[in-house]
């Protein structure tokens, strides 16, 4: 069994609270527009990291992580992107990477808007948890953390934090 933190959009900021809620982790997914490497560098020192870049990305962050990340853990696949949309709504990039990959659970951020949904089209979970950095116009900063078992999801809870 894993255990795994997901997170976006945190535009250059972590602080105590935030990896308070990450230090049970094995795993730490960031979804993109992580705002410096400092930030992927304190994710790094507290478990296995995986991360893609978003839209305000620089150089630095884009030469250390992917536009996208699809990978296999505890029989289940994953697709991770920053930019894509959410179930019937969905951009082409992320419509193909869907297609071709057939994922169990996509992961995205970009919007500050959490949502966890069940894509009956593509038969997926897909999991934006939000934003949990100190700017944008979301209210309450979120992360979501979830056990991954031999092909099944459980134990997801949605962390909210006051800005």
């Amino acid at each position: 069994m894993m255990r795994i933190g997901i997170l976006s959009d945190t535009h250059g900021s972590l602080d105590e609270k935030t990896i308070h809620y990450l230090n049970t982790c094995q795993e730490i997914w960031h979804a993109g527009d992580v705002g410096n490497t400092n930030v992927l560098d304190q994710l790094d020192e507290l478990g296995s990291l995986r991360a893609v870049y978003g839209n305000i990305d620089g150089k630095e962050i884009r030469i250390r992580t992917p536009e996208f990340q699809k990978f296999e853990i505890e029989q289940l696949r994953v697709l991770m992107i920053h930019i894509a949309g959410y179930p019937g709504r969905y951009n082409s990039k992320a419509l193909e990477l869907i297609s071709s990959f057939n994922p169990d659970i996509v992961v995205t951020g970009h919007s500050h808007i959490l949502k966890v949904i069940h894509d009956k089209t593509y038969n997926h979970l897909h999991i934006n948890p939000g934003a949990i950095g100190l700017s944008g116009l979301h209210k309450v900063r979120t992360l979501i953390r979830l056990s991954l078992n031999a092909g099944k999801i459980s134990d997801l809870e949605v962390v909210e934090i006051k800005r």
